[in-house]
């Protein structure tokens, strides 16, 4: 199978994308259902798949890869399992259509084909970190399909994922102050429960998404259908200021 590769940014000829201090290059990549040789001759369901990959330090770079990968092959997983056990892109891609395959053949009516789209892109680069913004959406049946958004914040220098709580230097504080810009935002005023209007947070107490995300302008907090609200409510986004969210950061 031979990917679809655009360089995107090499730091020795254009600078862009990330710093020569990181010692890694960006690359953007894609994959689709047509680049299995089982889709040649036989019809099979979307999948698409677009991501960025990490080169230079050989360290730095696999163990980043390593992880955008699992989040794809996470995204592919089909029935009861939790744990991919595919070991490339191709062969996650594979196991969807096979189970698409099965699917329809044990109910030859059913409406609707499965499909696929994931991404991984870099949406804030800096010396001190690089931030990946997930995407995935995925129709299996039913009435709609569903798709949720996440982040992946990782030191440059090392390869690790950097959780939220190390990103804020009170992160207590910080849930206190995106609370107000939360009702704020959603008209909630100080005096009502968080949940009186369309919420549901557990507890009646506010909380964060577990990702966020980092741009050059904002810190960014997506809430996935279902999380607090409905379907129907859609992805319910906070956005904040980064020179109002800088006194909370660990980061700079």
């Amino acid at each position: 199978m031979n990917y679809k590769i655009t360089v995107v940014a090499l730091i020795a000829l254009l600078g862009v994308g990330c710093n020569q201090e990181k010692n890694i290059e960006t690359a953007s990549e894609s994959f689709t259902e047509k680049d299995l040789k089982m889709c040649e001759n036989s019809k099979c369901p979307e999948v698409t798949i677009n991501y960025v990959a990490l080169f230079g330090d050989p360290e730095i770079s696999e163990k980043i890869n390593k992880k955008i990968k699992n989040f794809i092959f996470s995204s592919l997983l089909m029935g009861e399992d939790t744990i991919p056990t595919a070991k490339t892109i191709q062969e996650a891609a594979t196991g969807f259509i096979e189970a698409y395959q099965a699917d329809k053949a044990q109910f030859p009516d059913m409406a609707g084909e499965y499909f696929a789209e994931i991404s991984v892109n870099e949406i804030y680069s800096s010396k001190e970190l690089l931030c990946l913004e997930m995407r995935q959406y995925l129709f299996t049946g039913g009435a709609h399909g569903y798709g949720t958004t996440s982040f992946m914040n990782i030191n440059p220098q090392t390869g690790e994922e950097l959780s939220q709580k190390e990103l804020f230097t009170d992160h207590k504080k910080f849930i206190a102050f995106a609370e107000k810009k939360f009702r704020s935002q959603q008209k909630i005023t100080a005096e009502q429960a968080i949940n009186d209007t369309k919420f549901w947070f557990e507890n009646g107490e506010f909380y964060l998404p577990e990702s966020v995300g980092f741009t050059q302008d904002s810190l960014i907090f997506i809430y996935n259908q279902y999380d607090i609200a409905s379907y129907a409510d859609g992805p319910i986004e906070l956005k904040i200021a980064m020179k109002e969210a800088k006194p909370f950061l660990s980061i700079h």
